[in-house]
């Protein structure tokens, strides 16, 4: 190691605040007050500038968010072991202040940890601060608290009922990271003001100017301020304005000059640099598993590094959506919801493990600066259960004899509530007219709701009649038809909120029953609204399974494992037998399963949410439970089919 390495690796791990303590090989040193710490853009060079030298960075995206903080070392160290010198991450509004005014800022959340942690492993920060952050993201980092309000306030603009919201997030979190800014010892470099604007329909320069403004005021003149958007005038017209640094995405290409040209219209002079390069992309449900070539991609970051451009490759460690943090892309034709899983086709998988991609990247990286060498890394893989992996689940609990239990708020009103007039996020909410239903027949019957977001399964006198999806951004008066068999019963809807749109015209995405809700074309009246966020399924009272016979639906199984030995490892739970339902572990919810949709068939299980002895897991069946049902341990992931897509250039959308 030679002895600037070394120095810089003191520096890390003592996280010295006033000093920096050279050692020369000549033997001489020399001391570095933090005041001569120093990053900034130098126009004249078209380069960063690191404490006076040119400077780039070949950095990675990895969201804290997606990953759980046992594993975050693990992780950072893997992507400087690639030959990345910075690690880009968001910062999820909704991830940290789940209630106006109450902050999570501890565990999973503790974003001041992990920026340590990058910079004790020898990572650089690239901050993606919000307040919109996309990302396939739950309503792309907004809470939806901020829908509650009446009117709700205009998202992304100079709505002076959003940015109050907006200030008081930012006077939270901007001094938290102010310290660990490059010029007061840590490790951020650069911040991003916004996230492709120039794809949104406001274009308000008041707003972004108000943002610059609110960043200046909280972190300082020093900082580089950064947005990005897509590599077209279209997008970066309205995305950036002059005192914020432009900077632009794209995929692979043989072409990077051709979208540089793009940001060069902006910004004439200063470094070139791609905020997004694709190194894989995103899934939705119903859809095949999204790949890319290596090879192409691993040829055109060697055409960008050739250009001396600044590059952060999205997405290098993609990670997981726990619980019900996935996002939706929405247009005027379609709803498309995100599944559990963000592979992502990156260079570290969902676990971390490092794939060929990785070592094609790396390669590429290699021939531009030194790479440090990968230590042996243990990254076991255990498979839980009896020999084959499999557990039974041998009791059950009906939902519709525990929302005693579980429905954590009721509310009776005219028509059916809203999740955000009920002032919850996520999960289910289960919709029951105050009196039983009399029809005039006990034919068929036609039920439509007059826009639902985003799944309702119906049931009628407890049994499940039928299925409404989302299909489009608002889509009006969804009806199913069903034979009732009695001209009088109990009506039951369950709606699923399956992610907040995080992209385009429809983020500001309330979810539930919006309108009403008719039977024969006469609307029904006088709703229960119970909320269902399954945060509390501990408390669940469980019958064993052959003592009285379980209902196929609306229902939640219960097994049991052990783990004997001093290891603990990750696994996968394969749901393949099973319908539709979220996935709970130990109290941690792991996600939602879908297999009969796909593509995702297997749930990421990570070792920090197991532990030694009796392990328990329970699945919240909505459609269809299998007989005797059982889940298997697998040790590889089953992401479905895969389809991999050639493309230039590939943009966001």
């Amino acid at each position: 190691m030679s002895c600037k390495m070394a120095a810089a690796v003191l520096f890390s791990r003592l996280h010295c605040k006033v000093f920096l303590l050279l050692f020369l090989c000549s033997g001489a040193s020399l001391f570095i007050g933090v005041d001569s710490r120093s990053f900034t853009i130098d126009y004249d060079s078209n380069s960063f500038s690191k404490d006076g030298q040119p400077f780039r960075y070949i950095s990675g995206s990895m969201h804290y968010s997606r990953v759980p903080s046992y594993y975050w070392r693990d992780r950072l160290s893997k992507m400087y072991y690639a030959g990345l010198n910075a690690v880009q991450t968001y910062v999820p509004w909704n991830f940290h202040e789940p209630f106006p005014g109450v902050y999570n800022f501890e565990g999973d959340h503790d974003l001041v940890g992990f920026l340590k942690t990058a910079q004790d492993v020898g990572l650089l920060v690239i901050l993606r601060a919000g307040p919109y952050i996309c990302g396939e993201w739950e309503m792309g980092g907004f809470p939806s608290w901020t829908l509650r309000n009446q009117p709700p306030p205009t998202l992304r603009s100079s709505d002076p009922s959003y940015l109050s919201l907006v200030d008081a997030w930012m006077g939270k979190l901007l001094p938290l990271v102010k310290p660990l800014l490059y010029e007061n010892g840590g490790p951020i470099i650069t911040v991003q003001v916004e996230n492709e604007y120039g794809s949104f329909y406001t274009c308000d320069q008041k707003y972004m100017n108000h943002l610059e403004s609110t960043f200046r005021q909280y972190l300082g003149p020093n900082v580089v301020l950064f947005t990005t958007d897509g590599a077209g005038d279209g997008y970066l017209k309205c995305g950036t304005i002059p005192s914020l640094y432009a900077t632009v995405d794209f995929g692979a290409t043989d072409n990077p000059e051709g979208y540089f040209a793009f940001q060069r219209k902006y910004e004439p002079k200063g470094p070139l640099v791609n905020s997004e390069f694709y190194t894989g992309w995103l899934d939705h449900w119903g859809q095949a598993h999204q790949t890319r070539n290596g090879d192409q991609i691993a040829s055109s970051l060697d055409k960008i590094l050739a250009l001396n451009a600044s590059v952060n490759m999205y997405m290098f460690e993609g990670g997981t959506n726990f619980g019900f943090w996935n996002g939706a892309n929405c247009g005027g034709q379609s709803y498309q919801p995100q599944p559990t899983s963000y592979d992502y086709d990156a260079p570290l998988n969902e676990r971390g493990e490092m794939t060929d991609k990785f070592g094609l990247l790396r390669s590429v990286i290699k021939k531009y600066h030194p790479v440090p060498s990968i230590p042996p890394i243990e990254s076991d893989v255990s498979v839980y259960g009896d020999k084959s992996g499999h557990i039974y689940y041998d009791e059950y609990a009906d939902l519709f004899e525990s929302l005693k239990v579980l429905g954590t708020k009721q509310t009776t009103a005219d028509r059916p509530l809203t999740f955000e007039d009920m002032e919850q996020d996520f999960g289910f909410i289960l919709y029951t007219p105050v009196d039983d239903i009399t029809l005039s027949s006990s034919d068929q019957v036609t039920l439509t709701i007059d826009e639902l977001h985003d799944r309702a399964t119906i049931y009628w006198n407890r049994q499940l009649v039928g299925t409404l999806l989302r299909s489009a951004g608002l889509t009006k008066n969804m009806s199913v038809s069903f034979n009732a068999t009695s001209s009088k019963g109990s009506l039951a809807i369950l709606v699923e909120n399956m992610g907040r749109v995080n992209y385009g015209s429809y983020i500001a995405d309330k979810k539930g029953i919006l309108n009403g809700v008719y039977l024969n074309g006469v609307e029904v009246l006088h709703w229960t609204t119970t909320s269902l966020p399954l945060n509390n399924t501990n408390e669940l009272q469980f019958t064993q399974v052959g003592s009285t016979t379980p209902p196929t639906s609306a229902v939640f199984y219960k097994a049991s494992f052990t783990i004997d030995g001093s290891t603990l490892n990750d696994t996968y739970l394969l749901t393949d037998q099973w319908t539709k339902g979220v996935a709970i572990v130990n109290d941690f919810n792991l996600g939602r399963y879908w297999p009969v949709k796909g593509p995702q068939k297997t749930l990421y299980v990570p070792a920090s949410v197991l532990k030694k002895g009796t392990n328990g897991v329970v699945l919240f069946e909505v459609d269809s439970a299998p007989n005797k049902g059982s889940t298997q341990f697998v040790d590889k992931p089953d992401l479905g089919l895969s389809v991999t897509r050639a493309f230039e250039a590939e943009v966001r959308w």
